[in-house]
């Protein structure tokens, strides 16, 4: 959509299609249902990418400033969560109208429920059938946008569908996984934090030389919350990730405290103070530390606080596609013009947002490289005058 309103600027003929049934669900379901539509903070150390630079000319042409001007032009109201993440203050349907408003004004067509059956380069122009409602069509055009997204969340109807159209005319495509997406535990983890499922807190998460300060989630599957969202797009089987309870906090000192001024006190119950009481609860009874503050030794009490501060995990894998909430990898930026996302050899063929390999941080970052990927592929086809996509 963002993509079409720029194509279209100088009276070019643009035609979206589109599977779903309505326009933008992915947008409809973001953010809780209030889309987190960009972030103020966003550029390009935000995103993950095979080539760390790629995303760099679109990102600063079109930046998030550009995109909150649109917003507050549509008179959308806005507020700041954490971490610079903007949200709509009533409901996400607000940027889809918005979208839907930009491309009436350019006379861009939208085609609903409606299916490529196959895709064609001819000698000046792309061949595309497709079939809605069972009637198929052959149309005609010189530029094709693949706007397709990843695999992430299927029953919204993602499908791997860009990546066969790059494999059908031989780009590259780096390999793809789930990210932002929770981890998961073997058995015996699940075991023991089960009674933990719902409990959340603040904490720090890493993975090699990456961290996160964020929330994190106990679930019945493993670990979720932003912060172990974050981690899992730099995450990979095998490897572990380190968990930090208490990152603000100095917690061999606060216990060596408490332990002189109150020594009679049980760990469990001091360490309730400083985290949520059942996680607190099951540190202590696994610590093996029984008894009295007063009869723990400094050793075992930064033993035990080393657990808290540097709890090493080894997830067994994530909840997949299925709930992710994008894609990482896509169609190697090698083959694409970083400038107008165009393939650098097929005229004409256009890739932009998730299914390329740029993938951004949780919090606004991957809807800000949609406008800014959509941005940049519109305007070039409205700059060369083929104007028809």
């Amino acid at each position: 959509m963002m993509c079409a309103t720029h194509a279209a600027a100088r009276g070019g003929r643009v035609l979206i299609i589109d599977h779903a049934k309505n326009p933008g669900e992915k947008i409809r379901i973001s953010g809780g249902g209030r889309c987190n539509f960009t972030n103020i903070y966003a550029g390009p150390a935000n995103f993950l990418s095979a080539n760390p630079h790629f995303a760099k000319s679109a990102l600063k042409r079109y930046t998030q400033w550009d995109f909150i001007e649109l917003v507050a032009k549509h008179g959308i109201p806005y507020h700041e969560k954490t971490l610079g993440q903007l949200f709509c203050d009533t409901s996400a349907k607000d940027i889809i109208a918005m979208l839907l408003a930009e491309m009436r004004a350019q006379k861009v067509q939208l085609r609903l429920k409606t299916h490529i059956c196959g895709l064609k380069k001819t000698d000046s122009s792309f061949a595309l059938e497709v079939e809605t409602e069972g009637q198929r069509q052959t149309l005609t055009t010189q530029n094709i946008v693949v706007a397709t997204g990843g695999k992430s969340i299927p029953k919204m109807g993602a499908t791997g569908l860009g990546y066969q159209i790059a494999e059908q005319f031989d780009l590259p495509v780096t390999e793809t996984r789930p990210a932002l997406v929770p981890l998961t535990f073997t058995s015996d983890l699940l075991d023991r934090f089960r009674s933990l499922a719902g409990v959340a807190l603040d904490a720090r998460v890493t993975c090699g030389k990456t961290s996160f300060d964020e929330a994190i989630l106990f679930t019945h599957r493993g670990l979720s919350g932003p912060a172990i969202l974050q981690i899992s797009s730099y995450w990979r089987e095998g490897h572990t990730i380190s968990v930090n309870l208490m990152p603000n906090t100095d917690i061999f000192e606060a216990l060596r405290r408490e332990r002189s001024k109150s020594g009679r006190r049980a760990l469990g119950t001091v360490l309730a103070e400083y985290l949520p009481k059942r996680l607190a609860s099951d540190l202590a009874g696994v610590s093996g530390l029984s008894g009295n503050l007063a009869d723990i030794s400094d050793a075992a009490l930064a033993g035990f606080c080393s657990t808290i501060t540097n709890w090493e995990i080894l997830p067994n894998g994530s909840e997949g596609y299925r709930t992710a909430e994008v894609t990482l990898g896509g169609i190697d930026t090698d083959a694409l013009n970083s400038r107008d996302m165009q393939s650098k050899d097929i005229p004409g063929l256009y890739f932009i947002g998730e299914v390329v390999d740029v993938t951004g941080w949780l919090g606004g970052y991957n809807f800000q490289w949609a406008w800014s990927s959509g941005w940049a592929a519109g305007t070039a086809i409205a700059q060369s005058g083929s104007g028809r996509a």
